[in-house]
């Protein structure tokens, strides 16, 4: 599956998405592509260079208007919320790469972050926030107490907001397995807050995601599905085509498919691409998505 063979007779079977700056920050550009591959979400995270909490009221209303001129829905506002340090948390492990994308808080910025995504999200029609659980320390059981409070806190407001607050597991932040994950949500049962899963996150972090991860997780509380692919060159990973490394794939779409999971699976690329054209890659890792998503 190396995204030159194009199917476009069969449909998908699970909704198609993407984080539309893994294609360009461009939107236009992003959008472009990303309806030639039958994508109909776009999740939105860094646009014409900024990150989307940083955003003018101006900017955000012609980005929800490209968007659904195009037919597309906005699905999810992929924020930077709680990638920070937890103050009196252990030291911060510095074996993972903070990616950032245009944006540096600090634990002090969080509740202003926090109203400007909501508002934002209400702007867009989007019904998902992305948020984490502070740069991972040395002893994340440690941090555990704050990132429950925080997420506690952010499932109410999200509540009064008719939105959800999905917690991405990511191997940069406390909760990166899906052991972590159920341990959160176990202690977090407000159904405003949900799981934004990710299984290459999961496989970095060292836990095999598909099947075992996967079925810690009670399927009803994911709400959304980053795809993006790699095996590990030492303790790192090297990121490659969709559908093409460690991750297996089609088993988890399978069973998202027969679970009936109802959201969308959205294309997180991170592979640099061929010759390092990132837009190529994204275009490579989106038709390979289409036909995961269409077995």
């Amino acid at each position: 599956m190396d995204g030159n063979c194009h199917n476009q007779t069969v449909q998908p079977q699970i909704p198609i998405a993407a984080i539309t700056d893994e294609f360009s920050s461009d939107l236009e550009t992003a959008l472009s592509a990303m309806l030639e591959i039958g994508m109909t979400g776009a999740e939105l995270r860094v646009l014409w260079g900024s990150n989307i909490l940083d955003l003018s009221n101006d900017e955000l209303e012609r980005a929800r208007d490209l968007v659904h001129e195009r037919g597309l829905a906005v699905i999810s506002i992929a924020s930077p919320l709680l990638k920070c340090i937890l103050p009196g948390a252990p030291e911060t492990d510095t074996r993972f790469q903070h990616d950032i994308f245009a944006s540096k808080h600090t634990f002090q910025d969080q509740p202003r972050l926090a109203d400007r995504a909501f508002e934002i999200a209400s702007r867009l029609g989007a019904r998902i926030i992305r948020v984490f659980s502070y740069w991972r320390s040395l002893e994340p059981e440690k941090c555990f107490d704050g990132v429950v409070k925080a997420l506690e806190d952010l499932a109410r407001k999200a509540a009064r907001e008719n939105l959800i607050i999905g917690l991405e597991n990511e191997h940069a932040c406390n909760v990166a397995t899906a052991t972590e994950t159920r341990r959160v949500l176990d202690a977090v049962t407000h159904p405003n807050l949900q799981v934004v899963w990710d299984p290459a996150n999961c496989f970095v972090s060292g836990e095999n995601p598909f099947p075992d991860g996967y079925r810690l997780l009670p399927p009803s509380r994911i709400v959304h599905v980053h795809a993006k692919d790699c095996h590990l060159g030492g303790d790192k990973p090297v990121w490659g085509p969709l559908g093409t490394r460690s991750i297996d794939w089609k088993g988890q779409m399978a069973a998202l498919k027969a679970d009936g999971y109802p959201g969308f699976v959205s294309l997180e690329t991170h592979w640099p691409g061929p010759a390092g054209d990132k837009f190529e890659a994204s275009r490579i890792c989106g038709w390979n998505l289409r036909g995961l998503a269409s077995l």
